[in-house]
């Protein structure tokens, strides 16, 4: 018998491992009492999670420097080399040159300001502050140019 043709799934197979790997972590954090007053915890791991995801992942599904200096173009903030490790070894502490999700979590729920999370914060912040428009835009943006 042939076997039924495999829909393509856009790279959602690759990642199942990793999102799934990535629940049991965020589960790990709701339950850290360390944690225990942080609003929206789970939303924001969910955040996390997503956010994490987009980094292009080494097979270890650690963030490493290739990775960072994608996401920071991406971001269009590019970075030097040095800038780079730098940023890694802030989050890591300096034990490790890739960037674990319990230590990206770590950093973004943390007290530290790294930059890192400066730069995830801000890309957020960009974010919200532009919602896809849907429809025709408001007639004031017209007005309101110079």
């Amino acid at each position: 018998a042939m076997a039924a043709p495999r829909r393509p799934s856009g790279g959602g197979l690759r990642r199942a491992p990793q999102d799934g790997r990535l629940d049991e972590i965020n589960k790990e954090f709701l339950c850290d009492p360390k944690f225990s007053d942080e609003k929206d915890l789970e939303e924001k791991l969910a955040v996390f999670k997503e956010k994490y995801m987009e980094f292009d992942l080494n097979n270890q599904g650690e963030i490493d420097l290739m990775s960072v200096k994608r996401m920071m173009e991406k971001l269009g903030a590019p970075k030097t080399h040095l800038e780079l490790k730098k940023m890694i070894s802030e989050v890591t502490g300096g034990v490790s040159d890739t960037i674990s999700y319990q230590d990206f979590v770590n950093v973004m729920l943390g007290k530290r300001s790294a930059v890192l999370k400066l730069v995830m914060m801000f890309e957020g912040k960009a974010n919200e502050g532009n919602p896809k428009p849907s429809g025709p835009p408001p007639e004031r943006d017209i007005a309101s140019l110079p």
